[in-house]
C-alpha cells in the first residue's frame, strides 16, 4: 500500500477544465471513460487540504480501496448542468473523514460506494468507518449525499453530522437494485439543515444498471439499520420517498426530531413500500411502514428508547 501526505496547499486551485468533457459525454462522441479531477487507488495516510477542484471531468476526488484519508477544508465547484460530476466519492475506502468542506457539483457532492455487481461482491473491500461532518452541500440534479448504488463490497458504521443542504433536488438518497448484493447498515445522520430541497429523503431498490450481463439476479442488497434524526427542514417540496425491493425490504429505517416544511400537499409528502421502521416526532407524519412501538433495533438512537418505551 502506498502511504504519503498529499493536496495540502495554501488555498490554491485544480482546474479540470470539464467542459469540453461534458461537451464530449452530451454528444455520445467518448469512446472511453472520464476522468477523475483526483484519483488515488490502494494508499494510505492521506490528507486533502486547503485547495479548491473546479470543473471536474468527472468526480472531483475518488478514492478507492484506500484509508486513513481526511479530506479537510475543501471547495469543489462544477457547474450546475455538468453531466454526473461528483464531489467526493470513497469508494471501498475505510477510517474516512470529510469535514469542514463546500461542494456545489452537477450530480451527487458526496457519494459513498463499493463496488459494482459481482466485482464488488468477489473482492468485498467495504466502505466502513466514515466520519462526515460539518459540510455544505449543494446540487441541482443530483443529491446531496448519497449512498451506492455501486454497493456490492458493503458500506457500514458511517457517521453523518453538521449537514447543510441548499437548493438540491435530494437531501439524502439510499440506493440500490437487485443484482448488487452487499449491504448498507449502520448509518447514523444528524443535526441536518435543509432548505430549497425538492425531496429530502429517498431510498430506493430500483436504481442502477448494471456493467455486463453476468450479475445475478438472486444476489439481493440489504439495508437496515438507517438512523436519521435532528433535522430541519424549509421549503421542502417532499418529504421522502421510501421503497424497498419485494420479497427483500429495507428495515430499521428510523427517524426522529424531524421537522420539514413542506409546499405541497401533506397528504401526499411521503410515500413507501417493501420498508419497516421507526419514527418519533417526525413532520409530516411518515406512513404507517414506519409505525413500530419500539427503537431498540434503531442504530444509534439511544435517546428515544425510554421514550418509546413509555
Amino acid at each position: 500500500m502506498l502511504r504519503l501526505v498529499c493536496g495540502t496547499g495554501n488555498n490554491g486551485i485544480i482546474d479540470g477544465q470539464g467542459s469540453v468533457w461534458w461537451e464530449w459525454f452530451r454528444t455520445h462522441t467518448l469512446n472511453y471513460s472520464r476522468p477523475h479531477l483526483l484519483e488515488f487507488v490502494s494508499s494510505g495516510d492521506i490528507v486533502i487540504s486547503n485547495l479548491t477542484f473546479l470543473n471536474p471531468p468527472a468526480w472531483s476526488i475518488h478514492p478507492v480501496y484506500s484509508s486513513n484519508v481526511t479530506v479537510q477544508n475543501i471547495v469543489i465547484q462544477a457547474s450546475s448542468d455538468s453531466p454526473y460530476t461528483n464531489g467526493i466519492v470513497p469508494d471501498s475506502c475505510s477510517s474516512f473523514c470529510i469535514e469542514d468542506c463546500i461542494i456545489s457539483v452537477g450530480h451527487d457532492a458526496i457519494a459513498v460506494k463499493s463496488g459494482w455487481d459481482n466485482y464488488g461482491i468477489s473482492f468485498g473491500r467495504p466502505s466502513s468507518n466514515i466520519q462526515i461532518n460539518n459540510v455544505h452541500l449543494q446540487t441541482s440534479l443530483g443529491s446531496a449525499l448519497a449512498f451506492g448504488s455501486e454497493m456490492s463490497g458493503g458500506i457500514s458504521d458511517i457517521h453523518v453530522e453538521h449537514l447543510h443542504v441548499h437548493d438540491s433536488f435530494t437531501g439524502i438518497i439510499f440506493k440500490t437494485t437487485r443484482g448488487r448484493g452487499g449491504f448498507i447498515k449502520d448509518i447514523v445522520i444528524s443535526d441536518v439543515e435543509m432548505e430549497n430541497v425538492h425531496e429530502a429523503f429517498h431510498f430506493t431498490g430500483q436504481c442502477g444498471a448494471h456493467p455486463d450481463d453476468q450479475y445475478d439476479p438472486d444476489a439481493l442488497p440489504t439495508i437496515k439499520q438507517v438512523t436519521i434524526k435532528n433535522v430541519i427542514g424549509t421549503n421542502i417540496s417532499r418529504a421522502g420517498v421510501l421503497s424497498g425491493i419485494d420479497q427483500d425490504p429495507f428495515t430499521a429505517i428510523c427517524l426522529a426530531n424531524i421537522s420539514l416544511s413542506i409546499t405541497s400537499d401533506l397528504s401526499n409528502s411521503w410515500t413507501c413500500s417493501n420498508v419497516s421502521g421507526f419514527s418519533e416526532s417526525v413532520f409530516p407524519q411518515p406512513c404507517s411502514d414506519l409505525s413500530s412501538n419500539s427503537s431498540l433495533f434503531c442504530f444509534s438512537l439511544e435517546n428515544f428508547s425510554a421514550l418509546a418505551q413509555v
